[in-house]
């Protein structure tokens, strides 16, 4: 684990969260902020993690509320706390947890923000195939839509991941966790364009990195970030748009389409189905606006 925490307690805690549960480093990251984001607060009154009490975390709670922060964010820093408790708790680091029947901020269902199949082809269409970055970008979409992949995965993937022959790409999930997906021909057709040419343009040494940067390295989640919202502008989306709005356009269109949920399941890599049933929330939602719109009495 490369992460380093400011607090020796912070640091041991991640350390055993690697250890034990395999966490990657964007979900380590995440936790670190959350628990240094506390420690701060409690330096600020004069004591420390070690030392907070029940009346304090409801305190620092709605301090968090004070400044704007959502419930669901309210939600995961408490959840975090939790974790970081018990293990204070099991090591003997402290003989209370502060956490202790304290309720969670309760939660609205806020649905994934998505695209529609049109939108979708002119984001695809976007990328200038004259431009080498382009031509990338182009088949980096193609290639997130067509396997819902989270963004971490697709900038990650390397060669031996990809069969052209099988027609699949074998991907590493959080924790870990592998799983086969499905490309599809259209993706496909752009992959074997792609490694037949544009690749080796971007590459300055050889390498197994599947979409290497300008510099021919690996390339940052941020770097994709900033590419896909130039493309969405170009495509003319005006609503704010992430890799991961895809990856939900994926799911969407797939339960729309008749997908079996426990499918999408699969594809997305969700260990747990209820994490994938909001997409069944997508496909009523958007049933009921058809019907409101096209039917004579909605």
């Amino acid at each position: 684990m490369t992460a380093v925490a400011t607090d020796p307690v912070i640091a041991r805690y991640l350390d055993a969260q690697w250890m034990e549960k395999g966490l990657s480093e964007n979900s380590l990251a995440a936790y670190r902020r959350d628990l240094e984001a506390c420690d701060r607060w409690c330096r600020g009154r004069g004591i420390s993690l070690i030392q907070l009490q029940r009346a304090d975390l409801q305190d620092y709670l709605a301090s968090l509320h004070g400044k704007g922060r959502s419930p669901r964010s309210a939600a995961r820093a408490l959840s975090c706390l939790r974790g970081f408790y018990r293990y204070l708790l099991r090591s003997g680091e402290v003989s209370d947890d502060p956490t202790l029947d304290l309720d969670s901020p309760r939660l609205g269902r806020p649905l994934p923000k998505s695209l529609s199949e049109a939108q979708v082809e002119a984001l695809l269409a976007a990328p200038d195939l004259d431009d080498v970055l382009g031509f990338r970008d182009r088949c980096m979409l193609e290639l997130l839509y067509a396997c819902g992949l989270r963004v971490s995965e697709l900038v990650g993937l390397t060669l031996p991941q990809l069969s052209l022959n099988q027609g699949v790409v074998r991907v590493s999930g959080k924790g870990g966790k592998e799983r086969l997906v499905p490309v599809g021909d259209e993706a496909l057709h752009w992959l074997q364009r792609y490694l037949a040419g544009p690749r080796h343009d971007l590459l300055q040494a050889p390498s197994e990195v599947l979409f290497p940067s300008r510099l021919g390295r690996c390339m940052t989640r941020q770097t994709f970030w900033h590419r896909i919202r130039k493309h969405a502008q170009a495509a003319g989306i005006t609503s704010p748009l992430s890799p991961h709005v895809l990856r939900h356009a994926f799911a969407t269109h797939l339960v729309n389409h008749g997908a079996d949920l426990r499918v999408v399941q699969l594809l997305l890599g969700h260990s747990d189905l209820s994490t994938t049933q909001i997409y069944t929330h997508v496909a009523r939602q958007r049933l009921q606006n058809l019907h409101a719109q096209h039917h004579p009495r909605g």
